[in-house]
């Protein structure tokens, strides 16, 4: 029996055909019949499921179960008004921001106050804090205050003018050393006192003032330039002043130079002769420079002061003239005593005497 695809083609074609339609429409059919059936189809198996994995569980039937309910608000408990009171005025309650407004930058935390700050306080200076002074440089500090006033132990006001910029413990030496010593010697003067004149204070520059030289401390805000104390009845105690007592100038003296670590004045430079120069540098081995000249007062020496002019003196052209009038009459006897004098002849040399055999020549005798 001979077998050929030309054979097979012509002899089932017809029947492949039909097999093909039938089998499409067969399977249009089915899932028909699967998708209206759904909900009967799950709870049946699968035809070809022969382990049962495909088949739907039932669910179990639900429950009952018995929910608690809330116990009854007590009756000091606040009112709901009163809760939704914040949120119905627009403003959110303090517990929880607003959904809106953007998160706040966190602050900076507060500096904490330094010993010195602490104790000076307003029952011994008016000395508000100021920020720290950072540059030009290495100039500034930190721990400023700002020294407007002394107050003293009566509570009295002793005004620094102006004020002065300095560190903190700069600022309480000051005040420590006016409460302490300068206190007791304006008492000793008779007055107290009532002004503090500042030459000087924070300023960024070299010492003397010289470019480029070396950091002065008041660029550093730890030095006071200081000129004078006045005292309440008009008198000032002018630490440079020779005038003043030196007994009151070596006071100071003595003062100043056991309290701080540089005072310069008089007789240290020309730069310190008008004022005194007071610092806390610190230094190798604690190292102490004074240099201050308490140089002694002036003489006091009354002006001589011309005469008063008398009453009967004639006036003064009228003097003026006599007096040219005397002096040309002089100057002109003077010429005609000269010109007489000229007109002498002159005198005959001395002869010898008689007698004495020689010739000897005139000498003239000496005046």
């Amino acid at each position: 029996m001979s077998f050929s695809l030309p054979d097979f083609r012509r002899k089932w074609s017809c029947r492949g055909n039909m097999s093909a339609r039938a089998a499409m429409v067969t399977a249009v059919l089915g899932l028909t019949v699967v998708l209206g059936d759904r909900a009967e189809a799950r709870n049946y198996a699968a035809p070809l499921d022969i382990f049962g994995l495909g088949t739907p569980r039932p669910r179990g039937s639900a429950h009952s179960t018995r929910i608690p309910l809330p116990k009854p608000r007590p009756e000091d408990a606040p009112k709901a008004a009163d809760e939704a009171a914040p949120e119905a005025d627009g403003k959110p309650s303090p517990d929880k921001p607003a959904a809106n407004k953007p998160a706040e930058a966190v602050p900076p935390p507060e500096k904490q106050l330094s010993a010195c700050r602490i104790a000076l306080t307003q029952e011994i200076a008016v000395a508000p804090s100021i920020p720290d002074i950072h540059g030009p440089g290495a100039c500034g500090g930190e721990d400023l205050v700002r020294l407007e006033a002394i107050v003293l132990p009566d509570k009295r006001k002793v005004a620094v003018k102006p004020a002065a910029i300095l560190r903190c413990t700069m600022a309480s030496a000051i005040a420590d050393w006016v409460r302490t010593d300068m206190v007791p010697l304006a008492t000793s003067l008779g007055s107290t006192i009532t002004d503090l004149d500042n030459f000087d204070s924070f300023e960024c520059r070299g010492r003397n003032r010289i470019v480029g030289g070396m950091l002065s401390e008041h660029a550093k805000a730890n030095a006071l330039d200081v000129r004078s104390l006045k005292l309440a009845n008009g008198q000032s105690i002018g630490l440079t002043d020779r005038t003043l007592s030196r007994d009151v100038r070596e006071r100071v003296l003595h003062s100043v130079c056991s309290r701080f670590s540089t005072v310069l004045g008089p007789g240290s430079d020309w730069y310190h002769e008008d004022h005194i120069h007071l610092d806390l540098a610190q230094r190798r081995n604690d190292y102490r420079i004074c240099q201050w000249n308490v140089w002694d007062p002036l003489p006091q020496v009354a002006p001589l002061l011309p005469a008063e002019r008398p009453e009967e003196a004639p006036p003064r052209e009228v003097a003026a003239k006599s007096e040219g009038a005397k002096d040309g009459a002089k100057d002109g006897a003077k010429d005609g005593a000269d010109e007489q004098e000229s007109a002498k002849p002159a005198a005959a040399p001395d002869k010898p005497a008689a007698g004495s055999g020689t010739n000897k020549p005139a000498t003239k005798k000496r005046r």
